[in-house]
Formats: structure tokens, sequence, C-alpha cells
């Protein structure tokens, strides 16, 4: 009580306030005291600005992305950035300017010119990442004084994550704002040619930039438009913005600070005291209080840990933790800095002193790059990064490398220093007492001849978490003409519970000669020095061991270079051993888009932007957690199980609903029609009510007032089990026979027998490819608002999904209700690439319960890490081959049988994994004639959840185990995969294993198009010479082709319907059975009934997909929903112009409107419903044979790579891809549907890994996903996508079998990234030859930087890997 006391009179003492003001786009807010638990976020949504999205809630993915501003006093200006809503305390905001995506620009008043050139770019799709995008842009544009430069603007995005695009378009969009030629933008500059014509500051190159042309939308031509020119961040051109940007508050300027003392939900207490000396008595009052700057850290455990911290002291305001000072023998940097700021010092420091003082600064300026996103660096502290004390912190081992102190100051005011050496104890353990904090930093100047260099690997390069790191100091002296070692520091990050000092290793080098021979002879002693066990926590030893030693050569041969360009070193580096020091350094990405236009009537064939995108980049666009709950609406939280496979025994709620806002908790026993539920047979529950079969399985769901007291709720929820067997893998099911029932399938053509024992093959092979999963991440997590109408007789819902009709289906049966009396609605969902297509209906019926049984709406919105968890992912395959193949008189490889058995993981249901199996059963040859083959399936039973469709639908897995072989044959028989490729290409008519005959087959044109674009001779010639002159980087180059069938293998789903209305002032509204997620299925459908009536797209409208609408629609899926939905729209608005012709005939009219008002006024019917059903499919199982696709879509990419074999990064130096698309209904549409697809097949095969508690992975608990967010899980980001990325549509080839002879784009490129996979591949066997290794080696994807690395075999790997190592994956 003594200490409470304290605290009281501290309170009262200092007159600390009790509520805090902000602005929230220029309104001043001001908030009450009890609110310290929310975040930013959660206040921004609730106040109805929900063009802040949640996506991720880990401060990962960027859509929560808003500005902050606030005043300055030092500098006496307002200073903006970006930062995360979703981490950001709502109080840590106080006194500061909240800037929102709709407070810069709305459909109603004007698009601000960044949200404008995003929508004119074709920069937003799916459209819920896109405020984030645009919200890092424009803190980017208030915060700089010029314009700035391309690197920048791609630095600053790199916290700002996108599923869709493929992110070229977005950097496009925001290159305009771009500085590159001086001379374009001084007053001198001639902003004209000799000829009148504008220069584009932007391009350098004449454009229509200076024209007063206006572009209604509508224009076949892309003009370069006033965007480009640059402005003042200031003051906006009123043609094109409307008001003046928001200014910073004047009362916020002249706000006296005050402290803050502030509670929140369960007691929570908020403190912001503004002196040092508040710090240390609030924490002598509470010793277990938590200081927080940025909370990136502690956001982070409350929310996915259930950490609960009773105190938070926020320190931002603190001058003595704030402190930068420059000393003479150093860099003092105070506690709270946070790492932005620290950023900038650095640079300032490194221009202004001598190089030979700031060896370490580079190092940790370099570092801190590739620390996390842009966001987490403008809040994140540098005593939070340390004595969060994170076995993999990137800054730590530098610390300790540099010799940094920390000083450290006790509630009694005492000072000591300790060095940073000392400070890390034990896992998340540093040598503060509970009275303690660190105060400050201090950093000591470099000598001459003392290096530091800093280290680190992860998956992905950006914005990513180390697999291991380092800090390495060496300093040198000279003795008799010999340098000598007589300091050195080497520690390792990721590879104990605290930073490793390779103490053995110092002690050695200590004293010795800096030579080769010192190199040599320390790397084995080094080897022993860091201990790795077997079972360590993340497992990769083998690979985070190798790291070790490829580091410490790093850092050696980097040292010797630099003393060469000191002093004349008697033993240098090698010119082909430079490329094992030269830095990563990314120019600016440049991309080109080749398209013709075939033009149809008013729309059809122009590159029209996404409806939507101007609702989409001003934050309006409605997505289901945006809709405004209704009143007394309860939230949803799951009861999940915590086993792979067990016995119910007991549930007990007694906890759960002593919790506060519980409302209840509902079992199988509540649910009031079935429990079986299944997307094609019912072999799952609903909720489950005796066994338990995965990780993650629904067994019930809690309701409770808010979203936080749901899921509090249901972790109170105790569930007693009796743990039962679990099968965790491909394999293990293989060899116990775990196979779904009725899954067994079979196709043939020839006889592969007959071949394999005629002796017509001159050489056999036979292997088998893993084929890795993939999370679908979409960026809207799923969501359902669900309420009874009529008291009870009906239940309307709001979805995010691919398919209301399966909502409506499952929530009808489980509540007993026919279909009839159940609604589902969408507007749009924030992607789903087939994840939403089955997966979410679970979720939206498990919110029914008691939403019908209490008659009052209940909302559920999964957080991210529940999502990946429960949903299920793209099938992991297995497939085993005996491929044969002859050598002819010319010595090239021609197929003649293929033997091959799949097997994919369903999880823990059928759900569509049979079809999923078959479609890579029909894509298993991919585009190779093959005379005789046999391919046999089957699924799998795992104790996983139910694993689903992911954009390809097992196509890509099916074509890339082809593409294994196909490589595998190149090499036995020493030549290019691309000759093997090219001899065995099917061609018009060639009859596929299962029955069809290819049409209008376009495969050859396509690889000869792409092969002359690409230059691939010289391309090969090119890259061979690189690597002859390169030891320790390569490069690798391939080219992939694709052929996809494109219809829904199950037949009845090949139909669509439609409802066409024509109002009599001319306005269209289209409603039809397909779901917009960011494909533009809306655009291209309005284009297609613009053009039928002969009216602008701006007189057609499409509101939304609903059940009640349009009955009985197949799920927008299997790309074929543009052919579908298309042609039943087209039907309806034939009907309705066949209607209105008598009229049109009989009267003169001058439009449109005109025409539908008397046609009105006749009584016309001017609605029509619309029909279609893709014509001439159908296959039989029994028989094997016939024709299961309606047509093909046919592409090819050629990627070229580069690796470090030292580490395994790589990044893709050049994309070319030719598709056939036909006439594109809309080319801009299209190229960015190829472009998406491209990026999220190259997370596919090079970046996304999914790790499973299985036998494999024995360091995560059995049955768990591992890899549950963006923290662990990694999806490309900006900086990994191709240097150069073009993209051409194939010209002159209509499609005869689609509407206005087009093709379906969405699936059909996204095989085309495993180019990369085989370029990389191409870049290992550079490397493996320098070894002696010639021969074939497998090379699973995800080719992670572990699988690159230590395929790559060298003296850093032999020790701890046999040459035919095999990195573990979850399949």
């Amino acid at each position: 009580m003594g200490s409470l006391t304290k605290v009281e009179e501290l309170m009262a003492e200092e007159g600390w306030s009790r509520e805090a003001i902000i602005y929230v786009n220029g309104v001043r807010r001001v908030l009450p005291d009890g609110l310290a638990h929310l975040t930013l976020l959660e206040y921004l949504r609730d106040i109805q600005l929900t063009g802040t999205k949640l996506g991720c809630g880990e401060g990962g993915c960027g859509a929560c992305t808003v500005m902050i501003s606030y005043y300055d006093e030092h500098m006496k200006k307002s200073v903006h950035y970006a930062i995360n809503a979703c981490l950001a305390p709502l109080y840590s905001v106080e006194g500061k300017h909240i800037i929102t995506v709709e407070g810069i620009g709305n459909c109603q008043r004007g698009l601000h010119p960044i949200q404008e050139s995003v929508a004119r770019a074709h920069g937003s799709q799916c459209g819920f990442c896109t405020p984030g995008f645009v919200m890092s842009m424009y803190a980017l544009l208030r915060s700089c004084k010029m314009p700035p430069s391309e690197v920048q603007i791609e630095e600053s995005l790199a916290g700002n994550l996108c599923r869709c695009t493929g992110y070229r378009p977005i950097i496009d969009a925001f290159r305009v704002f771009a500085k590159r030629d001086d001379s374009l933008y001084t007053n001198s500059s001639s902003r004209s040619t000799s000829t009148g014509e504008t220069i584009c500051p932007s391009s350098g190159k004449p454009c229509s930039c200076g024209k007063d042309e206006v572009s209604n939308g509508e224009s076949p031509i892309e003009v370069c438009c006033k965007q480009h020119i640059p402005f003042s961040y200031n003051e906006i051109d009123g043609n094109l913005y409307s008001e003046k940007e928001l200014i910073f508050p004047p009362e916020l300027v002249l706000m006296k600070k005050t402290p803050l003392s502030l509670c929140g939900f369960g007691g929570l207490k908020w403190y912001r005291p503004l002196r040092l000396q508040h710090v240390l008595d609030l924490k002598s009052c509470y010793p277990e209080a938590k200081l927080v700057v940025g909370n990136t850290e502690v956001g982070i455990e409350t929310k996915f840990k259930n950490v609960q911290y009773q105190v938070l002291i926020s320190v931002t305001h603190v001058p003595e933790l704030n402190v930068l000072s420059v000393k003479e023998n150093g860099l003092e940097i105070g506690a709270s800095v946070r790492l932005a700021q620290l950023q900038q010092i650095l640079k300032n420091v490194i221009a202004e002193r001598d190089t030979h003082e700031t060896s370490s600064c580079r190092a940790i300026l370099e570092q801190l790059k590739w620390f996390a996103g842009k966001q987490i660096r403008n809040v994140a502290s540098i005593a939070g990064n340390i004595c969060t004390a994170s076995p993999i912190s990137d800054l730590n081992p530098l610390w300790m490398a540099s010799g940094a102190k920390f000083q450290i100051i006790d509630c009694k005011g005492n000072i000591r220093t300790d060095l940073a050496i000392d400070f890390f104890l034990g896992y998340r353990k540093v040598n503060l007492a509970h009275n303690e904090i660190l105060l400050s930093i201090f950093l000591p100047w470099t000598r001459p001849f003392e290096f530091v260099k800093e280290f680190k690997q992860a998956h992905r390069r950006e914005d990513d978490i180390a697999l291991v790191n380092a800090g390495m100091r060496a300093f040198l002296k000279e003795d008799n003409g010999n340098w000598i070692v007589s300091d050195v520091s080497i520690v390792y990050g990721g590879v104990a519970p605290i930073p490793l000092i390779a103490s053995k290793t110092e002690s050695f080098l200590v004293g010795k000669k800096w030579n080769k021979k010192l190199m040599q002879d320390t790397l084995q002693i080094l080897k022993e020095d860091v201990p790795l066990a077997e079972d360590a926590p993340g497992g990769m030893v083998e690979f985070r061991k190798s790291l070790t030693l490829s580091f410490f050569f790093k850092f050696f041969s980097w040292v010797t270079h630099k003393m060469n360009e000191k002093v004349s070193f008697m033993e240098g580096l090698h010119k082909t051993d430079l490329s094992a020091i030269q830095p990563y350094s990314r120019p600016s990405s440049t991309g080109s888009q080749c398209y013709e236009m075939t033009r149809h009537g008013t729309a059809v064939g122009l590159p029209i932007i996404h409806l939507s995108s101007k609702l989409q980049v001003t934050g309006g666009a409605e997505y289901t957690d945006d809709v405004a709950v209704p009143p007394h609406c309860l939230h949803a939280a799951l009861v999940l199980s915590k086993k792979a496979h067990a016995r119910i025994l007991s549930i007990d709620d007694s906890l759960a609903k002593t919790s506060p806002g519980f409302e209840g908790l509902f079992l199988s026993r509540d649910i009031p029609g079935s429990n079986k539920i299944g997307a094609v047979v019912h072999d799952e529950e609903l909720f489950a009510s005796e066994i338990v079969t995965c990780v993650g399985q629904v067994i019930g769901v809690v309701v409770a007032d808010t979203h936080e007291n749901a899921k509090i709720a249901a972790n109170k929820v105790v569930i007693e089990y009796e743990e039962l067997p679990a099968i965790l893998s491909i394999r293990e099911a293989v060899n116990s026979c775990s196979f779904l029932p009725n899954t067994e399938k079979c196709l043939v053509k020839g006889d592969v027998e007959w071949c394999f024992q005629s002796g017509a093959c001159d050489k056999i092979i036979e292997g088998d490819v893993q084929v890795g999963g993939q999370e679908h991440f979409y960026l809207e997590p799923n969501s359902s608002l669900i309420w009874t109408v009529d008291g009870g007789n009906e239940v309307h819902m709001i979805s995010s999904t691919q398919s209301p009709q399966k909502h409506q289906e499952c929530v009808a049966a489980i509540l007993d209700l026919p279909m009839s009396k159940v609604v589902c609605k969408t507007k749009r969902i924030g992607g789903g690439f087939g994840g939403k297509e089955t997966r979410s209906a679970f979720i939206a019926a498990g919110a029914s319960v008691p939403s019908y049984l209490l008659k009052r709406p209940v909302k559920i919105t999964l957080d991210r890490d529940i999502d990946m968890m429960i949903t299920g992912q793209r099938h992991s395959f297995l497939g085993k081959y005996k491929n044969f193949f002859q050598i002819g008189y010319t010595n090239v490889g021609k197929l003649l049988a293929l033997d091959l058995q799949l097997y994919n993981n369903a999880g823990n249901s059928l759900d569509l994994s049979l079809a999923v199996l078959e479609r890579a059963m029909f894509h298993s040859d991919n585009v190779y004639d093959i005379p005789h083959i046999r391919v046999r399936g089957q699924v799998c039973y795992t104790n996983f959840p139910s694993h689903t469709a992911f954009r390809g639908f097992g196509g890509p897995q099916g074509m890339l185990i082809a593409e294994n072989w196909i490589q595998r044959v190149s090499v036995e028989l020493k030549k290019s995969p691309e000759e093997i490729r090219e001899l065995n290409l099917q061609s018009e008519g060639y009859e596929l294993h299962y029955g069809q005959q290819l049409q209008n087959c376009t495969l050859r044109q396509v690889w000869d198009e792409l092969k002359a674009s690409c230059d691939f001779s010289k391309a090969r010639e090119i890259v061979d010479h690189y690597n002859i002159q390169n030891r320790w980087r390569k490069r690798g180059i391939a080219m992939i082709p694709t052929k996809f069938g494109i219809s829904f293998t199950t037949k009845f789903m090949n139909q669509a319907g439609a409802l066409v209305q024509v109002y009599h002032d001319g306005h269209v509204l289209v409603t039809h059975g397909g779901v917009e997620m960011g494909q533009g299925l809306h655009t291209k459908v309005a284009q297609i009934a613009a053009s039928c009536f002969d009216i602008p797209i701006s007189s057609v409208f499409i509101s939304e997909t609903s059940t009640d609408k349009i009955p009985n629609a197949s799920p927008t899926a299997a790309s074929a929903s543009s052919d579908m939905y298309g042609a039943a729209v087209l039907d309806a608005c034939e009907q309705i112009k066949a209607r209105m012709q008598p009229i049109a005939n009989r009267y003169k009219h001058s439009s449109f409107a005109e025409l539908a008002s008397t046609c009105h006024k006749e009584r016309v019917n001017l609605c029509a419903n619309g029909f279609y059903i893709t014509p001439d499919i159908g296959f039989d199982w029994k028989l094997g044979k016939g024709t299961p696709f309606n047509y093909f879509t046919y592409g090819a990419a050629f990627a070229e790579v580069e690796i470090d074999t030292l580490t395994g990064d790589f990044h893709t130096i050049a994309a070319d891809i030719v598709m056939d698309l036909g006439n594109s209904l809309n080319p801009a549409i299209d190229v960015g549907q190829i472009e998406g697809a491209f990026v999220q097949g190259l997370g596919w095969i090079a970046l996304e890994e999914l790790k499973w508690g299985d036998a494999d992975h024995k360091w995560i608990r059995p049955g768990n996903l591992y890899t549950c967010g963006p923290g662990s899980y990694k999806i490309p980001s900006t900086n990994d996508i191709p240097l150069n990325f073009k993209v051409a549509l194939l010209q002159g080839a209509p499609n005869p079998k689609a509407i206005h002879s087009s093709k379906a784009v969405g699936e059909p490129p996204f095989f085309l990234a495993s180019a990369v996979l085989f370029a990389i591949k191409d870049a290992i066997i550079a490397a493996r030859a320098e070894e002696g290794y010639h021969g074939w080696f497998p090379l699973d994807n995800p080719a992670t930087p572990e699988r690159i690395r230590m395929a790559c075999i060298d003296d850093f790997t032999r020790p701890f890997a046999s040459d035919d190592y095999h990195p573990k994956l979850s399949v």
C-alpha cells in the first residue's frame, strides 16, 4: 500500500492528466480515461475510419499504416512518419495528429495525387492492402523536403505486403513522385523539346503531361497525365485535389506537455512520465512494470502469447532517455531513441567523421536497413530491442562486437556501466534488476585498422527476422612488416539462447598473423566453438552451423580486401573471390507490358481501371469487417483443439462463464440441425463431439460483448483429452495406408509396361519429388456478420467468401432451415485464391448457431494466426516417377513413357482434395508429348486441418513434378533442360493422356516468342561468363512452358447465372453469381454489358453478390468466372436488347437513356435473367477418357537469378513472360493477374515454407503450425520481385471457345514462377561444378536459403552435412 500511496502523491504533485488529446484527420478528439487496452487501430475502426485495415495484428503486413505527425520542439517543426496502428497503444499518440487514408482524399472531395496515381496505374486489385501502401507513400512525401529517390520509395514500402498485384504497378504508381534527373526539376531546365513536346520529370522523356487532356477512365490510351509533374507537398494543385493538405493543428504546437496517468480494461495502468525521476519513481512502485516506446514487442506478447502486463510506462517523452550526443570518443544513444532516428544520426556521423572511426556505425546502419519495415523502425526503440534479449536480435551481436557499453540507472539514481558482452544472461534475460532501467548506450569510435562487419541471413531479405546473424570486429597492428590480430570479437545470434561469443576462436586469433593459413586454422576452431543441438528450436541445424563458417569467411575476406585498399598486403583476394564480399545492392525495379487492344464496342478490350479502384485507394471500399455492426451485436471466438488426434474427455466452461462480457458457449449438442458438414461429402463435424482429428479443429464457439472478451473467454474453456496416435506426413500416411475412401484414381495412355519391357528405352530413371504447400495469406482474414430476421424465421449474413452459396447451404443445414430462408451477401473480398472457396463456410456456420439461438447479431473475424492455423493451405504432394526416354542418333532425348504415382496431403477431411488430385493428374504431363503414360493418384488422410483449393488447384504441383524429371533427364543427357523441353513440346491435334485433343494450340508460338524476347542463347553466354568470373556468386537461367485447362473438372459446376436490370434513366444494374476478389471480374463483366448496350462503362453498376438474386451459383474459382458470368450477362443483355429493338425501330432516340425511358413507357420488360453452361465438356473416370476442359491457356516464362553460394541468398534479376490470352477483355487487368500470379508463385517456389510439428520438426509441438503469421511465414515483398519484369500478351491468337475470343488468366500464370526455381537450380549446378559435382541432385520447393546454400557443397558445409544432405520439408 505504501507504494501505491507514493504513486498517488506523485500524481498529485505533478498534475498528471487523466485524459488525452489527439487530432484525427484535422478533428480534435479527447480520449477519456479507461482506454489503455486499445490500440490506435481499434480506436480508428470504432469511430468508423475503416480504411485502416486489420491484416495481421503484429505489424507485419502494413495494412494498418497511418501517418503520425508531432511537433518537435528542438527542430521547431512538425515531423511526419508512418506507423502500424495495430501495435500503437492508443494513448501513445497523445498530442499527435493522426492522418488516415480518409483524411487525404475521397471520392466526394477529390482524390489525393497519390491515390489517383495508384488507381490509374492499376495498383489496386483486391484493395485491402491499398490504403496501407497509400499512407506509407504519403508519409514519405510529407517527410521529404525534396522528391524522394526511387530507392527511397521502395525502401519505404518494405513494411507493406500485397498478395495480388506483384507490386510492379504499385511501384510504378509511386515512381512518378520520384526525383530522377535534377535538371528536370530546376528552374533553368527546359520542360519541353524543340518541337514543343513536354518532358516528363519522372521518365525524362517526351510525354503528354503538359497537355490539357482529360482521361475519363475509358480511353484506350494510357497517358502520362498531370500526376507525373512534381509538386509541393504543402500546396496541392486544385485541379487534382480540391483541398489543401491537412495542416498540423496549432493547438498541438502550443499545447504544454503533461504527464499522463490513465487506465484500461482489467486494471491496466498506463503512465507517460516526462522526467527520468518520474520513471524511476514509478519503477520503484511497480518493479514488474514494462517500459514501452513503440510497443512492437509488448504488443505481440499481449495479443498472441496471452501475456498480461498490469502496468505500462511509456518513456517516449523523457529527455534523458532520448539523448543523441556525438562525443570525442564515441556516440551516446539514449535508450528511448527510435531506430529510424539512430539511422539518421549514423548517416550523419559517417558523412562527417573520418572513415576509420565509423566502421561500427556503418555496420549497424547496414544491419538496420534490413531490420523490420519502415513503420516498425519509426517507433521501435534501441533499448526495447536490447532488453527484449531476443536470441535473433540483429543489433545485439553488433553492440557486443563493437565494444558498446550500457549505462544502467536504478530507482535511487545510481548509475553503473555494463559492457554489452556481459549484459545478456540467458534466454530473454538481461543484467537488469527490477529496480533498474537501461539509460543509454555508448558506441565507441573504431580505430585505424579496426574493422566491424554485420551479417544476417533470413528467409526473406527485407523485413524478416534472422535465421543466423553476427557481428564481427578485428583490430590489426603492424609488427615487423606483418599484420597481427591485436583484438577481435566474434558474436553470433540465432545459434544459442543468447548472442554467442566464439570465445575459443577469439583467443586463438589474438596474436596471430593475418593470412590465409590463419583463416583455414580458424575455421577448424570455429566449427567446434558454436554448439547447436540437433533438436535446437528453429531447426535447420546444419544450415545454421554452415552459416557461422560462411560469415567468418566473408569477414576474413572483407578485412583482407579493406587492408589491401589501405596498405600493400602480401596476400590479397583473387578476383574471383571478390564475389564473397560483394554487398547486396538492389537497384530500383523496372517493368514493361506489351499487348494489343482488340476493341469490341464501347468497353471490351480496353485497359479500363478496376471499377472499385477509387474507392479502394481512399479506404472507402467496404469489406465484411468494415460493416457497421447492428445494436446488441455479439462477437464470436472459436474454441479450438490443442491436440492433433485425441478423445475429448471433458469440457469445463466454469472459468469462461466468469469472464467479462461472456454471453454463452455453444457446443455440438446445441446445434439445431445437422452437425455434419463438408464441401463434397459430409465427413466433417462443425463442432467436434467426441474425437478431434487436428490441432485447430473447432470444438465450440464463445460469444461475448467484444472481440477481445470473446477470445479471453474462449481461452478459459478447459478441455481434457486422451491423446491418440497421429499421422503427420504423406510418407506416414502411405506407410500406414491412411487414405481417404474412394480416392484412388488412374489415367492411362499407351502401354507403359510394354514400353518398359520392349527394350525401346535406352535409359530409365526413377525418383521422387516432394512439393511443399503454401498458405493463401489473403490480406483480409475470414469474417462474417450474421443476424436473424423476422423473429428468427430467416437468417441473413455478410461474409468474406468466394462461394456465398456454400455459406447459404452450410448454415441452412446447421440450423435446419430451408436454403430459401438463408441469404448470404458478399460485396467484395480482400483476396481469396481458393482459400475462401470452401474453408470459410464452417466459420460462418459456427457463428450462426449462437446468432440463431440467441436471436442476436453475431460477428466473427479471425485473427491472422487462427486463420492460418485452421483454414488449410495448398496441398503438399509426393510424386514417385519412373521416366523413360530414348537417345536417338542425333543425341537428343525423346520422351517415351512415364509411370507416375501421386499422393497429396488432404488433412483430416476430403474437402476438395480429390478434385485437386485429379487436376494434378491431368496436368502431370505439363506440355510434353509422351506416347506412353500412366498416372495414378491417391488422397492421404493426415491429422492436419483440411487442405483446400489454392490458385492452380493441383495443376502447379503436377507440372512441377513433371519439370523436375525433365530437368533430371537433361542432366543424364548432359543437355540443357530447354533443349529437352523444346524437343518434346505438344502440338496441334495432340491427344492428351486423358483423351482430349489440343485445338488452337499456340504453345510453340508462345515458346518461340519468349525465346526471341529473352534472347536465350545470348543470356546463356552472359551467365556462363559471369560464373567463370565469380566463385561465390552464381547466376542461372531457365525457360518454363505451361498449359492450363480451363473449366471446373466437375461438370455440373460449369454453369452461371446473371440478372441484368435496365432502369429508365439509362443506367444498368448487373448482378451475377461471381465474387469480386481483386481479379477484376466485376470490371470485365461491366465492360461486356456496356459494350452490348453500346453505353459507357460508367452507366453500368455491380453492387454485390447475393444468394437471393442468383441462386445455386458455383464458387468463383477455376479461372472460369469471366468466361461463364460474362457469357451469362451477355445472354441477359441480348434478351433485353431484343425486347428493346422494336421500340428502337419505331422511334428515333438520341441516347440509350431516352430509349430505356421510352421502353419503360411502352411497358417493355427491362429485366432479364441470363444463363450459361460451358458446352462440350465432360469426363468419365471409369473410362479415364473425356474432355474435362473447354480450352487451354498457354504461357512461358524466362527467369534469371543470382545466388550467394555462401548463404543461400538469392534475387531474381529478370523475368520475361509471354501468355496467350486470346483477345483480352481488359489487357491491363490481365497483365496485373499475370504479374500477381507470378510473384505469388515465386513465393511458393522460393520463399514460403510451412513448418508443421511432425517427425522432421520435433521442436514444434505435434500437429501445430509454426508458421502462422507474417513474423514466421514470409510472402514476397517489394524487394523480391524481378529487377526487370516483362510481360507480353501473344498477339493475333483469338480464342473461339470463350466470350469475345478471350481466355482465362487467373491461375495459368502461377506455375510460370517455377522458372525461378529452375534458374536457381541452374546457378547451383554452376556452384557444385566448382567442387567437382556434376550429377543430378534434388531441390525441393520452396528453394529457401537453407536449400540453396546446402546444395552448394563446399568446405563450409562438409563439416556439418554429407554431400547428399536433403533439408527437411513438411509434406
